[in-house]
């Protein structure tokens, strides 16, 4: 079943813009730096730019693949080449369903920072109090978070070309341009040379298992992989562009992006706790309650503080728009629906869903479900048991089922290169799959406490 009128990306430019604004987000900015400083700083951005050129790159090229050589979204994708794995395509629909809602609650967050540093109240952010009271309110969160959501249909409603290339081909470079300069600030602040040596040199004393986990683990979260998202904008992606480069490039930027993170945060967090990294292990802690603080300690702090959440502001919502597309792509390619009805009703979705998950820091605190509140239990079933098994499956069929062979004919369409063609063979047999096992049993043996992280 081939839609007949398949929206494109007008260039690779803009396909490799997308994909990587897809990829960028708050994993980057928040989750990146304090796994980076939990690991041994050095050694764990080492290993984590190894698997990028490896898991990364195969998982990319697999699913990029899949999504171009059908031209249909996740659950026609997998079911038009294998009917034993339709079940890859749902999962592909239900991953994102159950990610937007509440991260779009976090995304209303940042929208509430950002107003905070407009209207000067960046003192008052650095309080202990600030962020609990904030996120416990009934009513302002859920406004916030529809502001988000809100932002986030409204791309989605224009479509690829006009919508999600357009914003991510703006947003990207800026995006980049942000990073950079408050990388500079943060790394010119007096005493912040011991914070970058930490963050640059690796010390292979401090590589254990824990580091490749904690590496593989967020590179898996990072680069939008198992969500059906990939698949989707492969199926927007022209037959003459080139495959392998594009892959590259989304693993460069995604990669570059939280290279740029950790610069902003490990330095800047050096002078305030005087190289005490255990301020860093915080996780969305780091981002609403440390971070101000060191803002607000900082001459021209403020303004930083401004221009840091309008930047976490970027990525969230080209991360966001990716997961609502792959939501939208399914509903328009199963029902045949038109996009304004597909994206009108999956932003109602999100907004039924979201709001209990904003609640949850509020008048719902009390309701937990298996022991995590409302918005944890979505992410923990998302990000560590269906992602995983979404990403296994995936390595399983195009290693031994579909083959690699058929994605690299797709990669070599119109006379282009896939130099990396036995390189790609190898790790979507073999390295992969045993990689995303390595991380199954992880999350097992944590459950069962038999392991730390």
């Amino acid at each position: 079943m081939e839609t007949k009128k398949r929206s494109n990306f007008s260039s690779k430019f803009g396909f490799v813009m997308a994909a990587a604004a897809s990829a960028v987000g708050l994993g980057n900015l928040w989750r990146f730096p304090y796994l980076a400083a939990r690991y041994g700083g050095g050694i764990f951005l080492f290993v984590y730019i190894c698997l990028a050129a490896t898991f990364g790159f195969a998982m990319l090229i697999a699913e990029i693949g899949i999504g171009r050589k059908t031209k249909l979204s996740a659950i026609a994708a997998y079911k038009s080449l294998d009917k034993r794995f339709a079940i890859c395509g749902w999962l592909g629909l239900i991953i994102p369903a159950m990610i937007t809602p509440y991260y779009s609650v976090i995304g209303g967050w940042v929208v509430k920072y950002i107003e905070v540093y407009l209207t000067g109240q960046g003192h008052a952010a650095a309080d202990d109090a600030f962020f609990g009271s904030t996120i416990g309110a009934t009513v302002s969160p859920i406004v916030y978070f529809l502001i988000f959501l809100g932002a986030t249909f409204i791309i989605v409603l224009l479509g690829v070309e006009k919508g999600i290339e357009k914003a991510s081909s703006i947003l990207m470079p800026v995006l980049i341009v942000l990073s950079i300069g408050i990388a500079i600030y943060s790394i010119t602040r007096p005493g912040a040379l011991d914070g970058v040596k930490y963050y640059m040199l690796p010390d292979f004393s401090q590589l254990s298992p824990k580091t490749f986990f904690g590496a593989l683990g967020q590179l898996f979260y990072s680069l939008s992989l198992a969500m059906g998202i990939m698949v989707t904008y492969g199926s927007y992606m022209r037959k003459e562009d080139n495959l392998e480069s594009s892959a590259i490039q989304i693993a460069f930027f995604d990669s570059l992006i939280a290279f740029l993170a950790g610069m902003m945060i490990v330095p800047a967090i050096y002078v305030f706790s005087g190289g005490n990294t255990d301020k860093m292990n915080q996780g969305a802690g780091l981002m609403f309650v440390t971070l101000p603080k060191v803002f607000d300690t900082f001459k021209g702090g403020h303004i930083i503080g401004l221009l840091f959440f309008v930047l976490v502001f970027f990525a969230a919502v080209t991360s966001s728009i990716s997961l609502l597309e792959a939501m939208v792509s399914n509903i328009m390619d199963v029902t045949g629906w038109s996009r304004k009805k597909s994206t009108v009703l999956m932003t109602v979705f999100c907004a039924i869903v979201g709001i209990p998950c904003s609640l949850g820091f509020g008048a719902w605190s009390g309701v937990t479900i298996l022991g995590y509140d409302i918005l944890d239990f979505l992410d923990f079933i998302s990000n560590s048991v269906l992602m995983p098994i979404l990403a296994f499956l995936t390595c399983l069929f195009v290693g031994w089922f579909l083959k690699p062979e058929a994605i690299i004919e797709e990669a070599r369409l119109d006379g282009n290169k896939f130099r990396g063609a036995n390189y790609f063979r190898f790790l979507i047999k073999y390295i992969c799959p045993i990689g995303v096992l390595l991380i199954i049993g992880m999350t097992i043996a944590q459950k069962m406490g038999m392991l730390t992280i």
